[in-house]
């Protein structure tokens, strides 16, 4: 899936978005000031929650309530390595059947569960974005991705 929106057309973005997810885990990709929490933020309100969504940059993850579930979170940018997340526990959020939301996901990609969806968003030159969703990214599959890449 590949949507290329106006900001003002974030809600309808992430309605959309959750319609094609096939996991409840996210693995959000984009630079710095893209506007990955803005989606966050949408995507949250899509799942009916009334919380306040802010980026977790210091706190490291929110929790965010649904009707039926929870969010969390995270933004990775500051850990510095897989040790660091799995000192926080960060284990135990990616297998609890919660929503997981991850900014900055490289900083753990040997901890991703073995079913997730890729968000990546990047800032088009009229200043529009354009999301693609990627399906099943599984361990295995970005390995062999880097694999490729490298040959």
């Amino acid at each position: 899936m590949e949507i290329t929106y106006n900001i003002q057309d974030i809600t309808t973005v992430a309605e959309a978005v959750i319609k094609q997810l096939t996991s409840k885990t996210i693995l959000m990709h984009g630079d710095m000031g893209v506007g990955k929490t803005t989606f966050i933020k949408s995507f949250v309100k899509a799942l009916k929650s009334d919380d306040d969504v802010t980026s977790p940059t210091f706190s490291i993850v929110n929790e965010y309530v649904t009707p039926s579930d929870k969010v969390f979170h995270f933004d990775l940018y500051r850990i510095k390595d897989e040790n660091e997340a799995l000192q926080f526990g960060i284990e135990d959020y990616l297998y609890s059947n919660n929503w997981i939301i991850i900014e900055w996901p490289d900083r753990i990609e040997n901890l991703y569960p073995n079913n997730a969806n890729t968000i990546t968003i990047t800032q088009n030159k009229d200043n529009s974005r354009t999301l693609k969703l990627s399906h099943n990214i599984s361990l295995t599959q970005q390995n062999a991705i880097k694999l490729q890449k490298t040959e």
